[in-house]
């Protein structure tokens, strides 16, 4: 008996002490408490905070929004939305919204719906930007603290997404600017995956959840449908990340980057340049030389507007720009650019002086033709023209060659001075009477 007391006591004591030192060691349960904040009055607009995240596991950050409740609020449907302004503000505004739908939501329509109607809610909402590409590309100057992570974290370099699944994100946007509510989300301006906590969100209301994304507005009377009633801008800002993925941010750049195309007027937007007078089809202006070369045909077209037939001819030195038309033989030759429309015969060309702009495609240079000043001439003899050659019936199938536009913009004729002395050409010499031959024999 006291042996088994004895070894009963010693076991006592050393298991307990093998399990401690090594038994498999449970790591202490993470608790997360994170106070609500107050509500924010609605004679102050609440903050837009940088996204920041708690320092959790997703597991962990799963469990803790879990446990976080649902608003017992009402929670009413936005109200439809319908995009204004001019063709290209509206298809800036479209990309910005197919590439937030797209890189927050992957190529899934529900995700991409609730996403565009975060957007629209905030843009409506006076604590954003007033423009939808400004709420997407808000805080993307940052490294972190973007609204909208894509815009800071370089996912937008990657180019992961296929040519249809941007077309499907882009039938999407357009649904969303003219009209289609997604109503589940409601008024929500925040949302966030499940697996991380951000912190704003304690001050916030969580309203609903699509897939992995939780949705939140904000509380009190910023939250309801009447803190989003402000307008919204049609000025749509060119976004230099899409010009990748977007033949209109790619333009509005080259614009944005050129600064004023227009020397001594940097401001000038291409509808406010006017026509010659006499010619509404026809635009002469002085432009700046240290503009990007493809900014002056992008301002050249849209200075076109919509005209079927249309000319542009800029000159960089001021002191050889015309001012009416038609153009002296100097003045052609010392043009610095040229555009011409003619929709008719299906024909568009910007042309380039490539003494000026080195273009890589020497199709884009003005050809130079040589202007003689009337009644000069060479010593030389002048040949005779060849006679026209006769006509040849066309072959079967042959296609008739295109024709070409009058008034084609971008022959440069440029005027030489001839180095030698012009004097009247001298009478033709009477010819010397022959003897008459007579016939052999005689």
């Amino acid at each position: 008996m006291r042996i088994i007391l004895i070894v009963t006591a010693i076991a006592a004591i050393v298991v307990p002490v093998l399990l401690v030192r090594y038994g498999p060691r449970i790591a202490p349960k993470r608790v997360v408490v994170i106070e609500k904040r107050r509500v924010v009055a609605a004679t102050e607009l609440p903050p837009v905070e940088p996204v920041a995240f708690q320092d959790l596991a997703p597991d962990d950050a799963r469990t803790y929004n879990s446990l976080v409740p649902f608003s017992d609020l009402p929670n009413p449907a936005a109200r439809p939305f319908q995009l204004t302004g001019t063709a290209d503000q509206r298809a800036r505004a479209v990309d910005c919204m197919a590439a937030a739908m797209l890189y927050e939501a992957g190529d899934d329509p529900e995700g991409q719906r609730a996403v565009g109607q975060v957007v629209i809610n905030r843009a409506r909402h006076p604590a954003f930007p007033k423009t939808i590409c400004g709420v997407v590309f808000q805080g993307q100057e940052r490294a972190t603290g973007c609204q909208f992570t894509f815009t800071c974290d370089g996912a937008l370099a990657r180019h992961q997404w296929s040519a249809e699944a941007w077309v499907r994100a882009r039938e999407r946007a357009v649904a969303a600017l003219t009209g289609s509510v997604f109503k589940p989300v409601g008024y929500s301006t925040h949302y966030h995956t499940d697996w991380v906590v951000p912190y704003w969100q304690a001050s916030l209301d969580k309203v609903t959840a699509v897939h992995t994304h939780l949705f939140f507005r904000w509380t009190g009377w910023w939250g309801t449908p009447g803190a989003f009633s402000r307008g919204i801008s049609d000025d749509e800002p060119a976004i230099a990340q899409l010009a990748a993925y977007s033949d209109a941010h790619r333009t509005a750049a080259v614009l944005a980057e050129a600064g004023g195309i227009v020397a001594g007027a940097p401001t000038l937007e291409p509808g406010a340049l006017a026509p010659l007078a006499g010619d509404p089809n026809s635009f002469i202006l002085t432009l700046d030389a240290h503009a990007p070369p493809d900014a002056f045909a992008v301002f050249a077209a849209k200075a076109c507007g919509d005209r079927p037939y249309c000319k542009v001819m800029g000159w960089t030195d001021k002191t050889k720009t015309p001012t009416a038309l038609p153009l002296q033989p100097g003045q052609i030759g010392s043009m610095s650019f040229s555009y011409l429309r003619d929709t008719s015969r299906k024909y568009e060309k910007a042309l380039w002086n490539c003494s000026e702009f080195k273009r890589a495609d020497f199709a884009q240079c003005m050809k130079v033709q040589v202007f003689m000043p009337a009644g000069m001439r060479t010593p030389a003899e002048t040949p005779k023209p060849d006679p026209a050659p006769t006509p040849q019936p066309a072959k079967p199938g042959a296609v008739a060659p295109k024709p070409v536009p009058d008034g084609l913009a971008g022959v440069r004729r440029k005027p030489i001075d001839v180095p030698f002395t012009v004097r009247p050409a001298p009478p033709a010499a009477k010819p010397t009477p022959q003897p008459t031959p007579t016939p052999a024999g005689r």
